[in-house]
């Protein structure tokens, strides 16, 4: 039996809106035939209620079914109770005098009414101040011309609502780990819990409840900075809910256009100039400003460890017979090793280096991930740009290209729509760096777009290096010739000439 306000919607749903009964149905989520009953039946407001009747309501067999559905619900599908269990286990233990379909029919209608008050039900936590909540967030930025998806860690502090974000190249243990460093200083202490989830940086496996069995790398760190850990349950972001909001909100706030980067640093520092900008706000609930609750957050924070904790992994590669080693999913050739010999590879966040074992460094390099990018698909952008020349100082790709090819492109108003199709003809030869590296002189803003073709054509010509040669003798090397004895004996009249 619905009541009077459900009643009168689907009612407003049926003759107000037209719509029909599988879309009334669909919009409040009711039967099919309770849809049809109340929009097309004619309904009395003054019906008789009737208390549901039978043992499983009124000797609470119910509540003791409610709750083992509902611990069920918390399990893999195939470790759940089948009904037959349940009535065998309801019948053995509690003596239930009732048949096995009467379980059946409670369970069927019983167990979609319990999902529901699962999904809706949120429990309200509390959170004292000092503790904290760590996620990863994918984010997007620009860097040399091409997009670039970095993952962002942040740290939320729901007490405050505060947050702290340190922009990583991977989600790998060495960078999960020296994020969490760097957002530890940022914040100025270590805060005394911190709740995460089940990430494959930190955790090995899962067990039963709050069990987890943790990477040594992450077992270390925490001992060092003394925090305990919250872990969060499989499947329940709900759990850290204030980070996952904040991830979603920096995401909307500061990367809904991609921003430029040069490098971490630089972005790091931009990155914690807008969210010590954000906490300037009223808190969404408490009525207080953010860094007056962040105050206090802080006072209840750990100090941090006098010593700072390096932030390494040590592993080993054997050379194969072309002298390479793999790391992160790609071959590197090392020189100054021999053949199947084995090196220590010591894997930092953003570089890695390879030792012999004496410790010699006979390599290091940047870890691959770091200069991975993702292609701006220009030409569909400028053929767009050629289509609608005005729209080119205003479009969200333009603060992309490089500050001299900006230039070019808008020095002359009128000229835009032939500038931005001749500068797509260059990219097809050339790419941006080389065509900003032409335009670094200003009076080639002036020329045309096939004047610069010629330009990158020519810069791009060089002259083969001289040949050496051996045969010459040592004393003629450098031997300057004197033109004056030649003058002499050409011109005799003149002063100092031979008679």
């Amino acid at each position: 039996m619905l009541a009077m306000p459900e009643i009168n919607y689907i009612k407003h749903l049926r003759e107000s809106e037209d719509l029909s009964i599988n879309e009334i149905s669909r919009k409040t989520g009711c039967n099919w035939r309770t849809a049809k009953k109340y929009a097309d039946g004619e309904s009395s407001g003054n019906q008789l209620q009737f208390k549901k009747q039978g043992m499983m309501y009124e000797d609470g067999y119910g509540e003791i079914v409610d709750d083992w559905i509902e611990e069920d619900l918390k399990l893999k599908k195939k470790e759940r109770r089948t009904n037959k269990k349940i009535y065998e286990q309801l019948r053995d233990e509690w003596d239930f005098p009732g048949s096995y379909r009467t379980v059946c029919d409670y369970i069927q209608s019983r167990k979609p009414q319990i999902k529901e008050e699962k999904n809706r039900r949120h429990e309200r936590l509390e959170h004292p101040p000092g503790e904290a909540q760590v996620d990863f967030g994918t984010m997007t930025v620009v860097k040399e011309s091409a997009f670039k998806d970095i993952k962002l860690l942040i740290l939320s502090f729901p007490y405050s609502n505060a947050g702290l974000g340190y922009p990583l190249p991977s989600e790998n243990t060495e960078c999960f780990l020296e994020g969490l460093k760097q957002l530890f200083k940022q914040a100025g202490g270590v805060p005394t819990h911190l709740r995460m989830d089940n990430l494959a940086a930190a955790v090995v496996s899962m067990g039963k409840g709050a069990k987890r069995t943790y990477t040594e790398a992450f077992s270390r760190f925490r001992n060092h900075y003394g925090f305990e850990v919250q872990p969060c349950n499989p499947a329940s972001g709900h759990e850290k809910g204030n980070v996952e909001k904040k991830v979603g909100y920096t995401r909307n706030n500061l990367f809904t256009t991609a921003p430029l980067m040069q490098d971490f640093p630089q972005l790091t520092a931009w990155i914690q100039q807008e969210m010590c900008k954000d906490r300037e706000r009223l808190h969404y609930e408490k009525g207080e400003r953010i860094d007056v609750l962040w105050k206090e957050d802080q006072k209840h924070l750990k100090p941090l460890p006098i010593t700072d904790l390096p932030i390494f992994a040590i592993k080993s590669a054997k050379l194969n017979k072309y002298g390479e080693i793999m790391m992160d999913g790609e071959r590197f050739v090392i020189h100054k090793a021999r053949m199947k010999q084995t090196l220590v590879i010591k894997a930092e966040w953003n570089r890695f280096i390879c030792f012999t074992n004496d410790g010699e460094i006979v390599y290091q390099s940047d870890r691959p991930y770091m200069n991975t990018t993702r292609i701006i698909p220009w030409d569909d952008i400028l053929n767009d740009w050629e289509q609608k020349p005005r729209s080119v100082r205003y479009s969200r790709f333009f603060k992309y290209l490089p500050k001299n090819v900006q230039a070019y492109l808008t020095i002359r108003k009128e000229e835009i729509k032939y500038r931005v199709k001749g500068l797509r003809k260059l990219l097809e030869k050339h790419d941006l760096e080389e065509i900003q590296a032409i335009l670094s002189r200003e009076e080639r803003l002036e020329r045309t777009p096939h004047e610069l073709g010629i330009l990158l054509e020519a810069s791009q010509f060089s002259y083969p290096d001289k040949i050496a040669e051996k045969h010459t003798p040592g004393i003629l090397l450098n031997y300057e010739t004197n033109l004056a004895t030649y003058d002499q004996r050409l011109c005799p009249s003149l002063e100092g000439g031979v008679s």
